[in-house]
């Protein structure tokens, strides 16, 4: 079989490309929760509050989300390598903007802005790449493990590495670490070779882009005003709604007139992939919400610093590191909705320990069980999630739904810190940690929820009418 033989004998360079891919992933979800222990640091240096930084962990998440749809859109008409690269580019500058930073409003041109862009302009590709070039699952199954693995580990990790580095040097010199690591992946990625043409010719959506980013805004920023004004926060999320409504309406209208829209409706049509959708954005959500929520809380109320804050956090890097490493060999034991459900419980029961131990102990290690748990229950189910959204699509669809997987799972992470975040920041106090955890533990059931939804074989992923991306095929 084609795709077995690919996956025993890879292409010269194939594994340096796998490497650029995972360290592009690593380093995005690190600069998405390596802040979290600076906040006391950062907001003495840029005379800021807790809100403050809160506001650009979560721009930065936020930007990502709403570029990331059109991010993955421009892959098909300029090429994927050219995105990866420019998004690199744009990413370092902002990091190193950031580590300039005089003010807070230079941070978060820095790295919500630029990051954020940076990010939607490169992330796409890696999961498009990913998919054409290991065409069987398990093979597939394993790339996405490792970049998925190293993504977790980014995003768990952050804290501990932003601890060290804060700590020993300065909060800065994390920005600088984040250039650096841009540059390996730079060279790793002369290795890249786009598996399809660009299409120049192919149009673009400048209108659904504009209507879906700033539908996506309006609702997370809503989200961000619910602790200083109710009335506020009703009406931007009103207004979200509407304008994505109207995005929605758009891209069905353009359809029916026979020209290319930003997101085709039909790739809603897939009950699996939209249940897929839904656990992604759930795992993120969590993820980054207990992140935020346990790592503000320990140095806020606590009274820890971003070294010992950090090194907290390694519980959760562990386990998700154990079982995301695993990938390969639990996608050839267990079906996807197994491996998707059991994470769900894991990380569910971790927020049930969080909370009950950290009420009923005052030491640090009464973090460390839940944090495990919810590592290794992220680990278990970030690759199957992944590869059942991914697997639901023909290799001409890549493009479309890897920005809309991303989308949604950046969706995940902006909804995580500001919910969880503003819970929190409203009261700094035992009650306000506990609410902000409950209330991710809720979320998570409903994750839960959707996973047990999933076709119980992995048959039943390919939705009617298309082929699924997991048969090899031939290229002209």
């Amino acid at each position: 079989m084609a795709g077995s033989a690919g996956s025993a004998q890879e292409p010269p360079g194939q594994r340096r490309v796998l490497a650029a891919l995972a360290l592009a992933q690593f380093i995005c979800s690190f600069a998405g929760s390596n802040m979290n222990v600076m906040i006391n640091d950062i907001s003495r240096d840029l005379d800021t509050t807790v809100q403050g930084v809160q506001v650009a962990i979560t721009v930065f998440l936020l930007v990502m989300a709403a570029l990331m749809i059109p991010g993955g859109k421009l892959t098909d008409r300029y090429g994927r390598k050219r995105c990866f690269v420019t998004g690199l580019v744009v990413y370092a500058v902002g990091a190193l903007l950031s580590a300039a930073a005089p003010g807070l409003g230079v941070l978060i041109l820095g790295n919500s802005i630029l990051e954020g862009i940076g990010t939607a302009l490169l992330i796409p590709p890696v999961y498009i790449l990913t998919t054409l070039l290991y065409p069987d699952l398990t093979s597939r199954a394993r790339a996405f493990g490792i970049i998925m693995a190293l993504g977790g580990i980014g995003a768990a990790a952050g804290p501990l590495i932003g601890g060290l580095i804060t700590t020993g040097i300065s909060w800065r010199a994390a920005f600088v670490f984040q250039a650096l690591v841009i540059a390996v992946i730079v060279w790793l990625s002369r290795h890249i070779e786009d598996p399809l043409p660009p299409d120049p010719e192919r149009s673009f959506d400048t209108t659904g882009a504009v209507l879906s980013a700033v539908g996506l805004v309006l609702v997370v920023m809503g989200i961000l005003a619910a602790d200083n004004n109710i009335w506020l926060t009703i009406v931007l999320i009103g207004l979200g709604v509407f304008v994505l409504a109207w995005f929605l309406r758009s891209m069905g209208a353009k359809e029916r007139a026979g020209q290319e829209p930003l997101l085709s409706l039909g790739l809603f049509r897939n009950r699996t992939s939209n249940l897929g959708l839904v656990t992604q954005n759930v795992q993120w959500l969590i993820l980054m919400g207990t992140s935020f929520t346990v790592a503000a809380y320990l140095q806020v109320v606590r009274g820890y610093d971003a070294i010992q804050t950090g090194v907290i956090f390694t519980a959760a890097t562990l386990g998700l590191l154990l079982t995301s490493l695993s990938a390969e060999r639990l996608a050839r034991r267990y079906p996807q909705r197994t491996l998707i459900m059991t994470g769900f419980v894991a990380s569910v029961a971790g927020v049930a320990v969080l909370v009950a131990l950290a009420g009923s102990f005052s030491s640090a290690w009464a973090f460390v069980p839940g944090l495990v748990l919810i590592g290794l229950g992220l680990g278990v189910m970030l690759t199957p999630s992944v590869n059942v959204v991914q697997s639901s699509f023909p290799e001409e669809r890549q493009g479309e739904i890897s920005g809309l997987s991303r989308s949604v799972s950046n969706l995940g992470s902006s909804f995580g810190t500001a919910i969880a975040g503003t819970i929190l920041v409203s009261g700094l106090s035992k009650g306000a940690y506990a609410a902000a955890m409950i209330t991710l533990g809720v979320i998570g059931l409903g994750g839960l929820a959707a996973a047990a939804l999933l076709p119980r074989t992995p048959d039943a992923t390919a939705p009617a009418g298309d082929t699924p991306a997991s048969t090899p095929r031939k290229r002209t």
